[in-house]
């Protein structure tokens, strides 16, 4: 059954995605949010898709209250439903990208005007200062930075060395890191397309405040996101299938 609801769900989501984008080519040359509004309003259509078709829910769980400003969240990548999810679910951001998706035709035309941060790791030490350049000037513009410290989907129960781009971020910017744990892998698999039904949970950890040493904040930030999300991991694979 998961197999033909994830058929369908891809069929739906193609069109839908295609029109979408065809039609929101209108508003690339408007105030750039409102085309981010336009790519929040697929997001949250394709979650809304992944639960009535697939029976794939979500639920959020965070502190009391977000930062107030701009802050940096760092999440832990597991499957393609955060990239999706997380704009829809948070404040507004610039996430932090390779480089060459920048390249993809019409996706790289909304990547580039809602002013992600690319990333190119064949650059070395060029790559983070442009990577902090860019990250500063989307701060002062009042924007939150996402970024996924591993660089690269994992599976769940897998932790891949931490990147050292989000300690220069935490240290260029001065800002509070957000840690955010997750189990999507679990119902949406890396290198897969089949969607099973259940809930992934997304947790929002307490903030990581600015000026911590180095170390220090590499340490503290992969202990919470791993610890949260194999807690995650173990909670969901304890509950009974749904």
């Amino acid at each position: 059954m998961a197999v033909l609801r994830s058929i369908v769900f891809w069929l739906v989501a193609a069109v839908f995605t295609l029109t979408i984008a065809i039609a929101g080519v209108a508003t690339l040359p408007l105030h750039r949010d409102v085309t981010y509004r336009w790519c929040v309003a697929w997001a949250r259509a394709l979650l809304w898709l992944m639960r009535v078709v697939c029976g794939l829910r979500y639920r959020v769980v965070m502190p009391e209250a977000l930062p107030a400003g701009p802050a940096i969240y760092a999440l832990k990548h597991q499957s393609a439903w955060e990239t999706i999810a997380f704009p829809a679910l948070a404040p507004p951001m610039s996430g932090v990208l390779k480089r060459e998706l920048l390249m993809i035709p019409v996706y790289g035309w909304y990547m580039r005007r809602l002013g992600m941060v690319p990333i190119d790791r064949s650059a070395g030490a060029g790559a983070i200062r442009e990577l902090m350049r860019r990250a500063k000037d989307e701060t002062a513009r009042g924007r939150s930075i996402m970024i996924m410290p591993e660089g690269t989907r994992l599976p769940p129960g897998r932790a891949g060395r931490y990147h050292p781009g989000v300690a220069a971020l935490y240290t260029h910017l001065g800002i509070t890191v957000v840690p955010v744990a997750l189990n999507s892998g679990l119902f949406w698999g890396r290198r897969s397309l089949l969607l099973r039904p259940g809930t992934v949970t997304m947790e929002f950890l307490p903030p990581i405040p600015p000026g911590l040493e180095r170390a220090a904040f590499m340490g503290a930030l992969q202990e919470r996101i791993e610890t949260a999300s194999e807690r995650l991991r173990l909670a969901a694979t304890a509950e009974p299938a749904a």
